[in-house]
Order: structure tokens, then C-alpha cells, then sequence
């Protein structure tokens, strides 16, 4: 049992990171000119357009939200006066609004993506396959915060993940923190892995390639053209 649990938290998430990092420079390589997500909006626009809308709006929360749960540790968290009532209201009221943005808009992107034969057709098995992965995610994520934290009150993550987390960074990581970790938080930890490792060889590269630069460039400049005689 020691050794699958070593395998499971401390082989499986480095083995993720590097397929995750590594993964990505042989994409690059490799494959650099499909480095993008192909568009299927010419095929269905509003369905894309709200779920996307939904889903990006939801996400960007959420992951910061991921980061500071995670990353910092609790007593940093009171030292700038957000105590655990606090954290917890923010966690789970503010966290449940953007997760619930998250997973409708992954649901309307799934079921777009799986129900109309011409998006379908155009999809990969990879694109497929991330798309379901993305939903139950997020759905799993979603149970852990709204149905588990209430069923369990006294389990609070940052004292067990989130330090397995950070120990994951410092190259000791203790499988014995995630022994009594409820299955919704272990599941959703392990497919949030699942998903670096599949992601460079997924739509999901496209991630990099956001032009940030068009925000500082110049306005493209039009000059009506007099005809002459």
C-alpha cells in the first residue's frame, strides 16, 4: 500500500510535470505551425460564443483562486488579516459562483461539441477526449467545495493538499499527508495532473499563444483614397 501510494502522490504528479514541460518543447518543435486551437465558429457561432464567454470568465477566478489556496501557506494568509472564516466565505461563496460560471460554460462547450455531427466531425479524439476530461474536472471540483466541505466541516485542504503541494516543489513530498483526504479532493487533484500531461499534445497549447502584444499595438490607420481625374 506505501509503495501504490508513493506511485500515486509523488511518481504520478512528477511524471505529469514532465510530460507537461518536456511536452511542450517537442510540440514546438515538432509541430510549432498547429500550435493553435482550431476554429470551428464558422460552423456554430452562438453556442461557441456563450460557453466560451462563460467558461473564460469562470476560469481565470479559479485558478488564481487554485493558486492562492494552494501556494500560500495559512499563516501568510493571517498575516494580511484573512483569517479562516474569512478565507473560507471566499473559498467557498465567491469560489462556488466561478466555479459554477466554469461549469456551465464547459458544459454548453461539451455538449456543442459532442451533439452537432459538423463540430464533431471536425473534432480530434484529443479534442474530445480534453473536452470531457476539462467537464469532469471541474465537476468533480465543484462537488468537493459545495457537497463535501459540508459534509465534512472539519477537513480543510490547506492543512493536507496544500502543503503535500508545495512539498511537491521542494522535492518532499510525504504521501501519508493524502491518506485521509475525501475521494472528491483526491480525484480532482489527480485528473488536475491528468490534464498538464495531456496538454501539450492538445488544443490546449493554444493557451501560449494569446497575442498580449495587440494591447499595446498602434491603431491600424485607414486613408480615404481621392481618385483623380
Amino acid at each position: 500500500m506505501e509503495t501504490l501510494d508513493r506511485l500515486i502522490w509523488v511518481v504520478f504528479p512528477y511524471l505529469c510535470m514532465a510530460i507537461f514541460v518536456f511536452g511542450h518543447i517537442y510540440r514546438y518543435r515538432v509541430d510549432k505551425f498547429h500550435w493553435t486551437a482550431k476554429s470551428s465558429e464558422f460552423i456554430e457561432k452562438k453556442q461557441l460564443m456563450i460557453g466560451s464567454l462563460m467558461f473564460h470568465l469562470g476560469i481565470i477566478p479559479v485558478i488564481f483562486g487554485h493558486i492562492g489556496g494552494l501556494a500560500i501557506p495559512i499563516a501568510w494568509m493571517n498575516a494580511i488579516g484573512v483569517n479562516d472564516h474569512l478565507y473560507h466565505i471566499g473559498a467557498i461563496y465567491i469560489g462556488g459562483i466561478f466555479g459554477f460560471m466554469t461549469l456551465i460554460g464547459m458544459i454548453i462547450l461539451t455538449f456543442r461539441r459532442f451533439s452537432l455531427s459538423s463540430v464533431r466531425k471536425l473534432s480530434s479524439f484529443s479534442d474530445l477526449a480534453v473536452n470531457s476530461l476539462l467537464l469532469f474536472i471541474v465537476f468533480v471540483g465543484m462537488y468537493a467545495t459545495l457537497v463535501t466541505n459540508v459534509v465534512q466541516p472539519d477537513f480543510d485542504y490547506r492543512m493536507t493538499i496544500s502543503v503535500w503541494f508545495r512539498d511537491l516543489f521542494l522535492f518532499r513530498a510525504n504521501p501519508a499527508i493524502m491518506a485521509d483526504v475525501p475521494w472528491s479532493f483526491k480525484i480532482h487533484v489527480l485528473t488536475g495532473f491528468a490534464i498538464f500531461a495531456f496538454w501539450p499534445f492538445t488544443r490546449l497549447v493554444h493557451v501560449w499563444s494569446v497575442p498580449l502584444n495587440y494591447v499595446g499595438r498602434s491603431y491600424i490607420l485607414y486613408r480615404r483614397h481621392k481618385p483623380t481625374n
